[in-house]
């Protein structure tokens, strides 16, 4: 079928990308689904700091590439062995597809699941190959890339099964949305990786999307103090909204012993800003996704005089399909409000100038609706 959708030709562009755009909307060619896909109608995406480093070079990927891995999406279509959702059915997009079988699979969320890792950083399925191309509509057009298994800067998607998770429909699609990235990863470094029991302190480094919803789910599970930690005024004023009990600048934040901190700004600095942040005993988890390259020193000594441990978390170290309904119930609860994290609604063709509000830290989350 035909649809829409953004697509990066060529990384590391200059800003600002509302001028150099980097990301150009075009026909595309969607293949009908395999015998284990999904086609899918997206409904919402959000645009995430992972988006955003593949636009920058700051996370390599094949080129052309068709982005966006934070969504969800209503069923038009399934293959024929496809058991997990029916046509209809509103679906979370999980940007980390699993086989249900690997090592990784079998580590109930400690490592990414191999092969589906693999696909990703090839641009492919986890079922294998891509079913996108640009325009022409016998399907003949350049090959496109999917990214992280999701593409949903798009009007439909083609993904394998084992990238979606299905949700009633009291779940508007942009909440929805936002539990595919945001919430998984944030929420997962502290109920996961983290592992925060009621009355443990909790701080956050580095207040994006991620990080606001760590310091949402911090504290819905019962967290008896939460620290927030950015550069930006307007970031610790918006952690304070949501409940966070102090929102402090990185050079206040030496001492805070927290028993977790979770790193969600994913650069050098912040990493050291939360590893000084930990007290006795805590857990510094990373989910920020630095540059190729990037170095910390620590102090041994400190860590083992200490009881402290460094912990490396990928998508919150989350099995989507048990924890994307834990935190639903949160939502509906009232008690993890991410619809707060929202700081705009655009379409397709404002992605560009959307990049650079992004790059420039002047929002959280934007939500792409690209049906307007």
């Amino acid at each position: 079928m035909l649809a829409h959708g953004a697509v990066l030709t060529v990384m590391g562009q200059q800003r600002p990308y509302a001028v150099s755009r980097p990301l150009t909307v075009h026909e595309v060619h969607l293949a009908e689904p395999g015998p284990t896909e999904v086609l899918l109608r997206i409904e919402a995406a959000g645009l995430c700091h992972s988006d955003l480093s593949v636009v920058d070079g700051g996370r390599p990927r094949p080129m052309p590439m068709l982005l966006g891995h934070e969504a969800s999406g209503r069923v038009l279509a399934v293959g024929d062995a496809v058991t997990a959702v029916t046509p209809g059915r509103r679906v979370v997009l999980s940007y980390l597809p699993a086989c249900g079988e690997c090592v990784g699979c079998r580590s109930d969320g400690r490592r990414p699941c191999v092969p589906g890792s693999a696909a990703n950083a090839n641009g492919e399925l986890l079922s294998g190959g891509r079913r996108i191309r640009l325009g022409r509509g016998d399907g003949t057009g350049e090959q496109v890339n999917h990214h992280l298994g999701v593409s949903a800067f798009a009007t439909h998607a083609v993904v394998d099964e084992r990238s979606v998770v299905p949700v009633d429909d009291d779940v508007p699609p942009d909440v929805a949305a936002l539990m595919g990235c945001a919430v998984l990863t944030g929420g997962g470094a502290v109920t996961n990786a983290g592992g925060v029991r009621p009355g443990e302190s909790v701080a956050v480094v580095g207040l994006g999307g991620v990080g606001c919803a760590a310091l949402l789910v911090a504290r819905a599970v019962g967290a008896s103090r939460v620290v927030a930690v950015d550069v930006h005024p307007d970031k610790r004023a918006l952690a304070l909204a949501l409940g966070a009990d102090d929102a402090l600048t990185p050079d206040e934040a030496t001492g805070i012993d927290a028993d977790c901190v979770v790193e969600a700004a994913g650069v050098g600095t912040a990493v050291r800003t939360a590893i000084s942040a930990t007290g006795p005993g805590g857990r510094t988890v990373l989910v920020g996704l630095p540059r190729p390259g990037t170095r910390v020193e620590i102090d041994p000594l400190a860590m083992v005089a200490g009881g402290m441990s460094v912990i490396g978390s990928y998508l919150g170290s989350s099995v989507p399909r048990r924890d994307v309904p834990r935190y639903l119930d949160l939502w509906r609860a009232g008690r993890l409000p991410v619809e707060r994290l929202i700081s705009n609604r655009i379409g397709l063709d404002d992605l560009n100038e959307a990049l650079d509000a992004l790059a420039d830290a002047r929002v959280v989350r934007q939500i792409v609706l690209p049906h307007g």
